[in-house]
């Protein structure tokens, strides 16, 4: 079978499994998603690559299902070191029946930096299928216009790029003198004239590539992840509390394993980004919670909160990265030794049977 058809037959199945949620929200009253209605491909191998992320460590061991970029003993550490900055992307590559799948995730913040980790790391941009953002932040996606000019001989042309809703909208933080500021660093209009990408704004759950699903909007259903004030959304001329409605997650579904839940910054919370993948795959067995938790400047009973209920959900594999912030990370390590692992910019995760 070509390629082609094999892409048909991925969105025809997609389709379907759409038409179940919009079924699943009418019968639930609204509710954005329908317990078990999407069917993720379980995939042999999964491998996550962090491109970039807030820490690097050159002598950092590898340690259970995480390998650390190397620098090679012919190479100078200046040259091959990776770089860190406070910014987020990934490499996702899914093995499905023994062909592999692949797509970036997050883009960064420092084009020059994050441009020069993915040529250290390998990436191979002939083969990605899908190009996804989580959300709105200049620390997420600052880098992708440059991306995508550097990239423009080797990336797919018409490649899928998916957004939450309301993505190009923007969002905006609240400096403590009132003014607002964007956090936005895209335009529409400045991806869309680059003719390489095609736009896809999405609400439901919905496939990137085979074994890799973006959330769609994710249910808020603790009582203590709540969005700070600070984040802020206009809506006509006024700025209103944002509710981050668009951000997404990935999941993944490790075969003989369980979840693999991805965050990009979990503004609307990692326990109900966690959750939100449970009821929507029907999948309880949970095996990595990978990404930012946004807990950075939590209150100890939120950080602690969030761990119990982290706890129960008994995964193999914690990852904190990014903005979880360095009180909450310390906590998960003291308090889940045995799955906890410290993230380092240029580190494979690497799931497999």
């Amino acid at each position: 079978m070509s390629k082609d058809m094999n892409r048909r037959k991925f969105f025809k199945t997609s389709a379907a499994a759409g038409a179940v949620l919009i079924a699943g929200d009418l019968l639930k009253g609204g509710s954005p998603v329908a317990y078990g209605s999407v069917k993720i491909p379980e995939a042999e191998k999964i491998i996550v690559t962090v491109i970039t992320d807030n820490y690097f460590d050159l002598l950092r061991p590898d340690e259970k299902i995480a390998k650390r970029h190397r620098v090679p003993p012919t190479t100078s550490i200046l040259s091959s070191g990776i770089h860190a900055e406070h910014g987020l992307a990934y490499h996702i590559e899914t093995i499905i029946n023994g062909k592999s799948h692949s797509c970036l995730f997050d883009f960064g913040m420092d084009s020059q930096g994050v441009m020069k980790n993915m040529g250290l790391l390998k990436i191979d941009f002939a083969k990605l299928e899908a190009l996804a953002l989580s959300h709105d932040h200049v620390d997420h996606q600052a880098a992708l216009v440059e991306f995508l000019k550097s990239k423009k001989a080797e990336i797919p042309r018409g490649i899928p790029f998916y957004v939450g809703e309301q993505f190009f909208v923007g969002t905006y933080y609240k400096l403590p003198n009132g003014n607002v500021i964007s956090l936005l660093a895209l335009r529409r209009e400045e991806i869309e004239e680059l003719g390489l990408v095609k736009i896809v704004e999405i609400k439901t759950p919905t496939p990137i590539v085979p074994g890799a699903y973006l959330t769609g909007r994710i249910e808020q259903v603790t009582d203590y992840e709540k969005i700070p004030p600070v984040f802020v959304a206009k809506r006509g001329e006024q700025f209103v509390q944002e509710d981050f409605t668009g951000e997404q997650a990935i999941v993944l579904n490790a075969k003989g394993k369980g979840l693999v839940v991805l965050s990009g910054c979990a503004h609307r919370g990692i326990v109900n980004a966690v959750k939100h993948a449970q009821k929507m795959t029907g999948i309880q067995k949970v095996h990595a919670v990978m990404g930012g938790f946004h807990l950075i400047g939590a209150k100890p009973e939120i950080i602690q909160k969030t761990i119990t209920d982290i706890k129960t959900t008994a995964p193999e594999y914690i990852v904190p990265t990014h903005c979880t912030g360095f009180e909450a990370i310390v906590a998960f390590a003291r308090e889940m030794p045995d799955q906890f692992i410290l993230n380092t910019a240029g580190t494979r995760y690497i799931i497999s049977l």
